[in-house]
């Protein structure tokens, strides 16, 4: 393995790190010239990858790159219970069908960033599948209910007196044995898993195994600056969202952001990316009041927010999808929001006559049940959000905003939904 020197150190337990414990030793350790087993696991519970999960990612492709081994635990037992990290209600277990479908899923999306040369993928079932109630209780005996309690998500629902399944106590106690089962060296996971990975140091130590060390990357805000990203949530940006979409999401993000997600999902060197603190001025903390120029070396053309949102979309979606996509993404952003002109590629869809969108027709049009006619249109997911997007006055048919769900709606007609969801009408 190759010499570390110490720009590629740096870049490795300073840029997009949260915690590293302990940080000494990490750094001891990967001077060493031994490739480290690397342990990160995912809990199948949902299927798609949004960009909060590509910080981790990212990281651990570095380490990759110098010719370290991730093993990539897929949660098949611990997802059927549910991580309660940040949860405040007991979670829903999934059938191991579910779990297995999610996987699949997952792992297609994981390659997309990480090198799979160099992963090598495990079900706990390998392990778990073998346990007696022995084996349960004498993991069990390691620790106590006092400690667990301790954990915030747990404390949180216990002093509010809200139910904690037996089950969920379980979780961190599992996730802490598969560190044992793989031997691992060093654990990965966000801020909110620091709990469930010193759990896996501990035991590895009390069983007799040199301890992993601990690595957490911060958590990204979602689409709406406020939240961590997440699907519950709604302000997510989903990798296999399409180049639009993808593009359009990043367009929307609040403007502190910006350096933020230069640091966290880009390679944007050092340089480069204390200039676009800079250039966002005190709302990034670690903007310099006193510095108002960007350094030509930048190579920042603008210090616009608009344009270094643009030029960050593009970089992402490039990522996940291609060059030319994104270049097409940018285009049609420009296109559509800032010369106000209409898509190139609106899909058609036919309403035939049968359809419950239409009360009534004739040869130029029909009248429509916009809560029908959304869902229909692949503009809303169901007659709920439909009428929930009427009241939030995000319809427009050909410009002109419905002032109720009856409509009259001619063939042809232009439908739009929100800012990026578009669908034409014809004749079925």
């Amino acid at each position: 393995m190759p010499t570390l020197d110490q720009q590629t150190i740096d870049r490795i337990t300073k840029r997009g790190v949260a915690q590293i414990i302990p940080e000494d030793e990490f750094i001891r350790r990967l001077q060493e010239g031994r490739p480290l087993r690397l342990k990160m696991g995912f809990d199948p519970s949902r299927p798609d990858l949004h960009l909060g999960h590509v910080v981790g990612l990212r990281k651990l492709r570095q380490l990759q790159d110098l010719g370290h081994e991730l093993i990539l635990i897929v949660g098949d037992w611990t997802a059927q219970i549910g991580d309660p990290s940040g949860a405040s209600e007991t979670r829903t277990m999934l059938s191991a069908e579910d779990v297995r479908e999610n996987a699949e899923t997952y792992m297609r999306q994981f390659f997309k960033v990480m090198d799979p040369n160099r992963t090598r993928a495990v079900y706990q079932s390998e392990w778990f599948g073998k346990f007696t109630l022995s084996d349960v209780i004498r993991l069990t005996s390691h620790f106590t209910v006092n400690q667990f309690l301790h954990r915030d998500d747990f404390a949180q629902r216990y002093a509010g007196q809200r139910p904690i399944a037996v089950t969920e106590m379980l979780y961190p106690l599992l996730q802490a044995y598969d560190s044992v089962a793989i031997e691992a060296d060093v654990e990965f996971g966000g801020t909110d898993q620091l709990f469930n990975l010193l759990v896996g140091r501990e035991l590895q130590e009390k069983v007799g195994q040199r301890p992993q060390l601990v690595f957490t990357m911060p958590i990204l805000p979602g689409t709406d600056g406020v939240r961590k990203m997440s699907k519950s949530l709604d302000n997510y940006i989903a990798i296999e969202d399409t180049p639009r979409d993808m593009f359009g999401k990043i367009m929307s993000l609040p403007d502190d952001l910006i350096p933020v997600y230069f640091e966290l999902l880009t390679d944007v060197p050092d340089d480069e990316l204390d200039a676009i603190r800079a250039a966002m001025g005190p709302t990034s903390p670690s903007a310099n009041p006193a510095s108002s120029v960007i350094p030509a070396k930048a190579g920042i053309s603008s210090l616009n927010p608009m344009d270094l949102k643009k030029r960050l979309g593009e970089e992402l979606t490039a990522v996940f999808h291609s060059p030319g996509a994104a270049t097409a993404a940018r285009e049609e952003f420009e296109r559509v929001f800032q010369r106000r002109e209409t898509p190139e590629d609106i899909p058609e869809v036919a309403v035939g006559p049968t359809s419950p969108a239409v009360v009534s027709r004739d040869a130029d049009g029909f009248d429509a049940d916009l809560s029908h006619l959304l869902p229909a249109l692949n503009l809303a997911a169901s007659r709920s959000e439909a009428r929930r997007l009427l009241q939030q006055n995000a319809v427009q048919i050909d410009g002109e905003r419905p002032d109720g769900e009856r409509v009259r709606v001619p063939y042809g007609a232009l439908v739009r939904v929100g800012s990026r969801r578009f669908a034409r009408v014809v004749r079925g």
